[in-house]
């Protein structure tokens, strides 16, 4: 068990495999390969995805940007070398994964031009799109770019280093804010919050 546990790959396979003998041993009334399961698989990894992007804005917001100043100077760059720059590639690919999975669940269950368009029907989940999509916007476009410079991934001289940091930052900070009303209205629209 513990080489299971070592890596992080087999970690995944063996949450994967625990899944599908739960399905075997409680079985499934899913029509496999249908669409309705397709649909289901695709929401399934639209939540995953979400749950990794969302959870590194948090985890930046509320761990590593307050803990950056009580670290020693030379124990920083374990976190500017080391574990940001992975933390940043999964936070980047992850706001990815969920913007084309949730689109994609609009596609399938037809509602993408109603929620986009904002139509009474699809308001709240319209809503939290826009939002969502502005934010993933804001990861590519402007947090990562600066991260790039703040890290010394890109070259600057120290001042443009130091505005790259405080505007990711705010940016990021930014982020955080909308995450709070996109997942409501994300969950309102199937649950009947809005």
């Amino acid at each position: 068990m513990t080489s299971i546990l070592h890596s992080l790959g087999r970690t995944i396979l063996a949450g994967f495999g625990l899944l599908v003998l739960v399905l075997l041993v409680f079985g499934s009334n899913a029509d496999i390969g249908s669409l309705a399961w397709q649909t289901f698989v695709v929401r399934w990894l639209h939540v995953m995805f979400g749950v990794m992007w969302l959870g590194l804005l948090w985890y930046f917001n509320v761990v590593q940007i307050p803990s950056m100043p009580l670290i020693p100077d030379e124990q920083k760059p374990a976190i500017s070398k080391v574990i940001a720059p992975r933390a940043l590639l999964w936070f980047r690919y992850a706001a990815l994964g969920t913007v084309i999975t949730g689109l994609f669940v609009a596609g399938l269950q037809g509602y993408l031009h109603q929620a986009f368009t904002l139509q009474p029907a699809y308001r709240a989940i319209g809503l939290g799109m826009w939002i969502a999509l502005f934010m993933a916007f804001n990861v590519w476009f402007i947090i990562w770019p600066n991260q790039k410079r703040a890290l010394g991934m890109v070259l600057a001289e120290p001042p443009v280093k130091a505005a790259s940091a405080r505007r990711a930052m705010l940016v990021s900070r930014f982020n955080t804010i909308l995450s709070i009303p996109m997942l409501y209205l994300m969950s309102a629209q199937s649950h009947g919050g809005l």
